[in-house]
């Protein structure tokens, strides 16, 4: 399985198409997001983290481990659809 690069990705996202120009006002919400969702998962890390640090058992620091990832990529997941629907707009 080869891994795409970001500008597949891109050009995948948008059908081949030429991305829009977005406003200076989309631009804004787009970078707010990035900001909220830096911070939110910031938050999941200073509050597992130590968790998975205290852990005893392998099996109770992987759960941890396991639940940090999806929490991210929970956060991650919405930050595009946010975004996605910021670009649409407008």
């Amino acid at each position: 399985m080869a891994l795409k690069s970001a500008w597949e990705l891109a050009l995948e996202r948008t059908g081949g198409k030429a991305a829009k120009k977005l406003t200076d006002a989309q631009k804004a919400k787009l970078a707010e997001l990035d900001k909220i969702c830096t911070a939110k998962i910031a938050e999941c890390e200073l509050e597992l983290k130590p968790k998975i640090a205290a852990a005893d058992k392998p099996e109770d620091r992987e759960k941890l481990e396991e639940t940090l990832r999806n929490e991210i990529a929970k956060l991650r997941r919405k930050l595009e659809e946010e975004k996605d629907k910021v670009r649409q707009s407008g």
